[in-house]
């Protein structure tokens, strides 16, 4: 293996199991959180609960209860599991 790449791919390693050096609030920390999973169960429950919806919406923060409102109205028993973690 090329010496520059050994050392580049040793280098990346070191820095990918290091801590993050980002300092969030926990308010901010909780709501990135949220919207992470809110992306998430519009991307898995799309056929189910959102399909009427463009497929390429970008969910924020004030959509979360949005989301968790259609997962619980028009999901399964795991879509609404998802809405509730969602609601807390």
């Amino acid at each position: 293996m090329d010496p520059n790449i050994r050392r580049y791919l040793s280098n990346i390693g070191r820095v990918g199991g290091s801590r993050s050096k980002r300092k969030l609030d926990p308010v901010t920390a909780r709501n990135m959180v949220k919207i992470r999973e809110a992306r998430r169960a519009f991307r898995n429950f799309y056929a189910s609960c959102f399909w009427s919806f463009d497929p390429h919406y970008s969910i924020t923060l004030e959509d979360v209860p949005w989301v968790a409102e259609q997962l619980m109205k028009n999901g399964g028993h795991a879509a609404w599991k998802v809405g509730e973690r969602l609601c807390r």
